[in-house]
């Protein structure tokens, strides 16, 4: 264990490491930082040097822009400013644009100066990772994995630090900020979606499925003038066709049920199109999910694998029946009911399913009294969509017997920045601020309400604002008007 791991973990004292006295500590929104920007473009874009010269002199805010061109081949992000290598200076730095080879430097300096003031490591999210369909191609729960697989103990995240503490009480460690595209940074704290369903079973296990609520309803009229008359002509040669955007989509979480009642999410994903979805999960990882079709009333399922990692494996979608509202729990070991109401009418219908593999038999088909499955509950967890504060009022929600009307949304491993500009929903709860440096008004506000601020391009002493951004990120971290700006900093 390394002397910052032990430190994080509570195992050595504070005396061991030489703080600076008690005395010299000030909160963490009241210090001010010495920062650079694009810190990767070194020499090539100001006069930076290395991430490691960076560290030495003094710099503990660093840049890292990343894309996410290649993730599902190389399975990690590359820096770069335009696109992956540009601007990257590698001299010095890592040869490759891995953004873990870069984490790693970063933790390396940190593992051989424990002491240090605590570190920003911000990463300037380039491209839209919401597009990214599951983990394996590099969505925000990849990103989560990397920052905890470099840093480790030595992280300190929100959900450890909902209001920062001291400077000194978070010496060694490293704080991850997500900064750049919004509809990312937004997608980081919550989810959105319509019908959502949930399943947990006696493990602890958690599935939810749900789907995105984007396929919209359109129409069209026209006058009919000769052949292949769309969906309705009357008499009059007038014309209505009626189709909706067939851009519904599946979508699942999943994530543990912990004993203070709230759930850890670690997966998210696509599987399919459709919508209406609902959830079977047995003990032994196996799950059922019955959907409609996105355009028609025709009825299909999948069989899953839930793995300790929180991944599914999903078998391939089955046709099984035609109808709306499908609804679906495990009966036995291996055998499911499914209930749905019928596509004409109100009539409730059933069928009998048995595991195989990747696949269900269904069997048994009948009209039945009972109702639909309520695929809202399951063993006291409730999903549902509602705003939270500022957030769309499709945001995915759920409620245990002791937590109520939680986000579902990835585990906050990295502080999410505000940015001059954003919207309400970036904005509530946020502890970063950012904004051009040109931004004084903005700057100085912000830093006034106690907001912990970075000002980038911040490359002339005209630029300083009263009180002075924590973070006044430059391209010139070595000339003198900046060293003398900055002289006050939290530096060691």
């Amino acid at each position: 264990m390394s002397l910052k791991t032990a430190l994080a973990a509570g195992l050595l004292a504070a005396s061991v490491l030489a703080a600076p006295p008690a005395s010299a500590d000030v909160p963490f929104a009241s210090a001010v930082f010495r920062a650079t920007h694009n810190s990767y473009s070194g020499n090539f874009d100001g006069a930076k040097g290395s991430i490691t010269a960076q560290l030495d002199s003094g710099v503990r805010f660093v840049e890292f822009d990343i894309h996410d061109n290649d993730y599902g081949t190389s399975h990690d992000y590359a820096v770069g400013h335009d696109s992956p290598g540009n601007l990257v200076d590698h001299n010095g730095n890592p040869a490759s644009n891995a953004l873990r080879d870069w984490l790693r430097v970063v933790d390396s300096w940190s593992d051989a100066h424990p002491s240090h003031a605590p570190i920003v490591v911000m990463l300037d999210l380039k491209d839209d990772l919401t597009d990214n369909p599951s983990y394996a191609a590099g969505n925000l729960a990849a990103v989560n994995q990397e920052l905890t697989d470099v840093f480790g103990a030595g992280l300190a995240t929100p959900a450890q630090y909902p209001s920062l503490p001291s400077v000194d009480s978070l010496r060694g460690r490293v704080l991850p900020l997500l900064s750049g595209n919004g509809t990312t940074r937004a997608a980081y704290r919550r989810d959105t979606g319509a019908s959502p369903a949930i399943a947990v079973n006696g493990k602890g296990q958690v599935v939810e499925v749900h789907d995105s609520g984007s396929g919209t309803l359109w129409y069209w009229t026209g006058t009919y003038g000769g052949a292949s008359p769309a969906i309705a002509v009357n008499g009059k040669g007038q014309v209505v066709e009626v189709h909706d955007s067939g851009s519904g989509t599946l979508w699942y979480w999943t994530g543990t049920y912990g004993a203070d009642g709230r759930i850890t999410w670690l997966r998210h994903g696509k599987y399919d199109t459709g919508k209406t979805p609902a959830i079977a999960l047995a003990d032994n990882g196996d799950l059922v999910e019955v959907h409609q079709s996105q355009t028609a009333t025709t009825l299909w399922s999948h069989v899953g694998k839930l793995g300790a990692d929180g991944e599914i494996t999903w078998g391939p979608s089955k046709q099984y029946d035609n109808g709306v509202l499908p609804t679906v729990a495990f009966t036995g070991s291996g055998t499911v009911r499914e209930v749905h109401q019928s596509q004409s009418g109100t009539q409730n219908w059933q069928w009998t399913g048995t595991l195989s593999g990747s696949s269900v038999t269904w069997s048994g088909n009948a009209k039945t009294a009972d109702p639909r499955y309520d695929k809202t509950t399951s063993r006291g967890v409730v999903v549902w969509t509602g705003a939270d504060g500022a957030t769309p009022a499709q945001t995915l929600r759920y409620s245990t017997p002791s937590v109520g009307g939680a986000r579902i949304q990835y585990p906050q491993v990295a502080f999410d920045e505000y940015q001059d500009g954003d919207s309400a929903e970036l904005r509530q709860g946020a502890v970063f601020y950012a904004a051009p440096a040109t931004h004084s008004s903005f700057i100085a506000d912000a830093r006034r309400a106690g907001y912990v601020v970075r000002g980038w391009d911040f490359d002339s002493a005209s630029l300083a604002t009263d009180p002075l951004a924590n973070y006044p990120a430059t391209n010139h971290p070595r000339d003198s008007w900046y060293l003398s700006l900055t002289a006050d900093a939290v530096t060691d």
